[in-house]
């Protein structure tokens, strides 16, 4: 899954990897929309996704990697249950100039067990923050992955993917806690 708040670049990170031309379910944005979604430093921003993204990666013969991008509104979460039913891993996409818009998306991971990496989508002329610092502000263990990415570049999408991939076998291999009677 790739996840994050409204317009931190789920559908651009997608559109960056896919092998086949993405399935993007993008709406127009109206003026309904106005005081209800921010498009922060983004005012260019006309669409928004408004069930999911899809796009798929053949990393060898034998295994297919479906990326699945979930809209980044509260008012669509309901959806997510069904995106994640199955997922190995999720990306958190982070807009440092919004970070609070991750916290929820956090929460959700952390509380399904599934394991995840934390992307700080380097936007043109948005603040950068220190790694280090996003991690602290977010409250992350240190075993967490937290890594820059611009979601426009294929070469900097697969290094997250990669990670994803790292942090999903970390996550199934570590020895867990068995409750003995």
């Amino acid at each position: 899954m790739v996840s994050g708040g409204f317009g931190v670049g789920k559908t651009t990170f997608i559109s960056a990897i896919s092998e086949i031309e993405p399935l993007v379910t993008e709406a127009a944005m109206t003026e309904v929309s106005i005081g209800v979604d921010d498009p922060g430093h983004r005012a260019d921003k006309t669409a928004t996704t408004v069930a999911l993204d899809f796009g798929r990666i053949t990393l060898d013969d034998s295994l297919i990697l479906y990326l699945f991008g979930t809209p980044g509104q509260d008012r669509f979460v309901f959806l997510w249950d069904d995106l994640a039913d199955g997922a190995l891993g999720a990306i958190v996409i982070v807009d440092t100039s919004r970070v609070e818009d991750c916290y929820p998306v956090l929460d959700y991971f952390e509380d399904h067990g599934t394991p995840f990496v934390v992307v700080v989508n380097r936007f043109d002329n948005a603040a950068h923050f220190d790694l280090a610092e996003v991690r602290e502000a977010l409250g992350l263990d240190d075993w967490i992955p937290v890594l820059d990415c611009d979601a426009r570049a294929r070469d900097s999408v697969r290094d997250v993917l990669v990670a994803l991939l790292e942090q999903v076998l970390f996550h199934r291999m570590r020895p867990r806690h068995r409750e003995v009677s």
